[in-house]
């Protein structure tokens, strides 16, 4: 097992993740232009939501490209860590919308597996990462990312406690 790497992913994660938030409190609705362009699939519902936006994810992978090199790894990695992981949010995303969840519900699992696994998956290679690190790192992510949203809630840095 390769627990520093993984810290290093789980932190790569939590950069990537904190972008958009923060982006939110300090721009408001400033350049929140949502990723989806508000396009409403057959079924009702939109492809993403109006808070999976273009700005988010671009704050996401500077954050995770400037963050990587302070935590030893290469800038690329981090942006490619931090592009996933907003894909694999962009795809929980999706799949709520079609089982007909709103918008910021709370699904454990869909929520974090796949914005924790697509990101470890581009790390096996480069960080030596092995099935057992990323198993760990995915739950390590569920359990953590429940406790997080929680403390950010009460600190007003998320509107949702989970």
């Amino acid at each position: 097992m390769h627990p520093f790497a993984v810290a290093q992913v789980l932190a790569l994660l939590l950069l990537a993740n904190s972008a958009p938030v923060v982006a939110k409190k300090v721009l408001g609705d400033r350049w929140a232009w949502p990723i989806d362009f508000g396009t409403e699939l057959p079924d009702g519902h939109r492809l993403f939501g109006a808070s999976k936006t273009i700005r988010g994810v671009m704050l996401a992978v500077v954050f995770g490209w400037v963050g990587a090199p302070l935590i030893g790894l290469e800038p690329d990695l981090g942006a490619q860590v931090a592009l996933l992981a907003m894909a694999g949010d962009l795809l929980s995303s999706f799949l709520k919308r079609r089982l007909s969840l709103p918008a910021s519900s709370r699904a454990i699992g869909l929520d974090q597996i796949p914005e924790s696994l697509l990101p470890q998956l581009v790390c096996i290679e480069p960080l030596g990462l092995t099935a057992l690190d990323v198993v760990a790192g995915v739950m390590i992510f569920l359990v953590s990312g429940l406790l997080i949203s929680r403390l950010l809630f009460r600190l007003n840095l998320r509107d949702q406690p989970y």
